[in-house]
């Protein structure tokens, strides 16, 4: 295994507080690597320090001599004015190649990427498109690894997908090194997780494996932290009592006794102190209690834009507890779609250009919005989570404005700071921290994952599922739709906007032909047998036998087209015509998803035959 990189003892801090403390690490060839933490362990300092752009107050780091990084910021900035193969060719000016080899580099990644037109000017792009371009710049002076900081940020539901693709493809970076939050994404690519946090001894928890392996350690982990605690305090008790029974009774012990009673407390100190730090936002909405059996109902609702239609004849029911999330590519209409429910209680904002919206009597709808338009970034902290004073009424209570603060992991000094001086996971909390201060019949959360670190994720899921008002979620987080939504409503699929059962059937009604989702054959999920497969275990039907005999050499057929097909994208007439290397890359893309129905297939025929 080749080592690219090696972090001895790393240290940072801002002024007074320190971000982490003595992290060690390695990226060797081959790892692909998922960093997590809560906001504010120093992830982001973390990956600018590895790629030289910060120094670190103390340890050392090496890389390997002629090692490639390249670093992909949270922020995407471009030359606005020139297109999209400009800017890619901008990256390549100092690379000592032909130009035909840049022409074919670019050509290439830009139909990977799936961009159409090369020619687009950047600033004409959407938020999800300027970062898969992002990525493509980062990727294009074929790294040795790759560092990215919140990688899907502003990517879709299949723009995410698309990552997950070129990452874990024959053609994706030696190494990657990765901040991320979407738990789906983290398990689909990484087989190492890394997690930044006060309460580990070393400053960091590191497993070799898939991010659901990881929880399964950390668990590990942390129940033997309590159990070491419950030892440490019982030996410290008794040492204490030892060290109590006066100086004539301690004068005919050993020195060394008295001085590892002192030590013992110390550490018992330490203990205590990392696992009371796995603090948590404490995230609970606040309903009004309504039994109505429809708060809201939309009725054959149309809305479009010049040309452009979002949806017509939409039809929605919401009623208490009912849980409905939005699929959809940026710019679909989702937030339209939201913005007409909000403004349905005093007909305000976004009108529909037909049918009609009913709502309950004195329904109260609270609004999470994704723009973070809300927020003045002059206010203080202080004034942002208190606008009335120095305390707030939450569940019938007055709480001061230190301790409602506390509750989202903000700390008594940081009461003053400008809000536009917080980080965006910081901003994101005191939205929430606004909307829980409001009692709801309706919440209409547009995106209200950005940001939010994983602890802070799991515990917005709890409460959205505790919530017994109606609930509309707009997010590309799968994990977050599979856990909460009862429903979903896509936008874009072939059958128009409609209900799905999940974003799986939703991606596969797209019209494009080719939506393979994931490029690994461990990342398919395992499906559940039927009543009728329950009861035939252990034998296979006459056309599921002939299947699988045959299945392995269709399987090798298909191999050989996606090879030929890698082979052809390599040759000189091909690479200098972009519409056949656009051809051929859709071609390669269905003939992997094949490939990959296949083994799946073979899964289930395999699970059938062994019962």
């Amino acid at each position: 295994m080749s080592n690219l990189i090696t972090c001895k003892l790393v240290s940072k801090s801002f002024g007074a507080q320190a971000l982490f403390q003595n992290i060690s690490l390695m990226v060797n060839n081959g790892d692909r690597i998922g960093v997590i933490g809560p906001n504010g362990s120093g992830k982001s300092t973390l990956l600018k320090i590895i790629c030289g752009l910060e120094e670190p107050d103390g340890g050392q780091l090496v890389r390997r001599k002629f090692a490639r990084l390249s670093y992909l910021a949270q922020e995407d900035v471009f030359d606005e004015g020139n297109s999209i193969r400009d800017n890619l060719m901008a990256v390549l000016s100092k690379e000592d190649i032909e130009d035909t080899e840049k022409y074919y580099r670019v050509d290439t990644l830009l139909s990977r990427a799936e961009f159409l037109d090369g020619e687009v000017l950047v600033k004409n792009l959407s938020g999800g498109w300027r970062k898969r371009l992002s990525i493509c710049r980062a990727m294009l002076v074929g790294p040795d690894v790759l560092v990215m900081d919140e990688p899907t940020n502003h990517l879709d539901i299949e723009g995410i997908l698309w990552l997950e693709r070129m990452l874990t493809g024959g053609a994706g970076p030696s190494a990657f090194l990765l901040v991320s939050h979407d738990r789906h994404f983290l398990e689909n690519c990484s087989n190492r997780i890394i997690e930044l946090s006060a309460v580990y001894p070393e400053g960091t928890f590191q497993i070799q494996g898939s991010y659901s392996q990881f929880l399964e350690k950390r668990e590990e982990f942390l129940v033997g932290q309590l159990e070491e605690e419950e030892r440490l305090a019982n030996k410290a008790r008794r040492e204490v009592e030892w060290l109590r029974r006066g100086p004539k009774a301690r004068s005919t012990k050993a020195k060394y006794r008295i001085d590892e009673a002192h030590k013992l407390t110390g550490e018992l100190a330490e203990v205590k102190a990392r696992n009371r730090s796995q603090s948590n936002v404490q995230i609970n909405f606040e309903a009004t209690g309504r039994k109505t059996k429809k708060l809201l109902e939309v009725l054959g609702i149309s809305k479009q834009y010049g040309e452009h239609t979002l949806f017509k004849n939409l039809d929605i029911i919401l009623s208490p507890g009912s849980r409905l999330g939005l699929l959809g590519r940026n710019g679909c209409g989702k937030s339209t779609l939201m913005k007409i429910l909000a403004g349905a209680v005093d007909n305000s904002g976004v009108v529909p250009d037909s049918g009609r919206v009913k709502v309950a009597d004195k329904v109260q709808i609270v609004s999470f919005d994704q723009n973070r338009e809300t927020i003045d970034p002059t206010l203080t902290l202080r004034r942002a989570l208190a606008p009335d004073g120095d305390s707030v009424m939450y569940n019938g209570r007055s709480l001061h404005v230190v301790s409602w603060g506390k509750k989202f992991l903000f700390r008594p000094d940081q009461l003053e700071t400008p809000v536009g001086q917080l980080s965006g996971g910081e901003q994101a909390r005191i939205l929430i921290a606004g909307l829980m201060r409001q009692p709801a019949d309706i919440l209409l959360l547009d995106e209200p994952t950005n940001d939010l670190d994983i602890a802070s994720l799991d515990v917005l899921e709890s409460s959205l599922l505790d919530f017994p008002g109606a609930l509309v979620l707009v997010t590309h987080d799968r994990y977050l739709l599979d856990r909460v939504c009862h429903r979903l409503l896509g936008f874009g699929g072939k059958s128009g906007v409609t209900y799905y059962a999940d974003y799986e059937q939703w991606l596969s009604d797209l019209p494009e032909v080719a939506k393979a989702e994931d490029g690994k054959k461990k990342s398919i999920p395992k499906v559940e047998k039927t009543s009728a497969q329950k009861n035939s275990k252990g034998r296979l039907s006459y056309m599921d036998q002939r299947e699988y005999d045959q299945i392995e050499d269709t399987i090798a057929a298909e191999e050989s087209l996606v090879e030929e097909l890698q082979k052809k994208m390599e040759l000189p007439e091909i690479v200098s015509n972009p519409g056949e290397l656009a051809q051929c890359w859709q071609k390669l893309e269905v003939a992997q998803a094949e490939v990959e129905r296949l083994y799946h297939r073979w899964d289930e025929l395999e699970g059938k035959k062994s019962g």
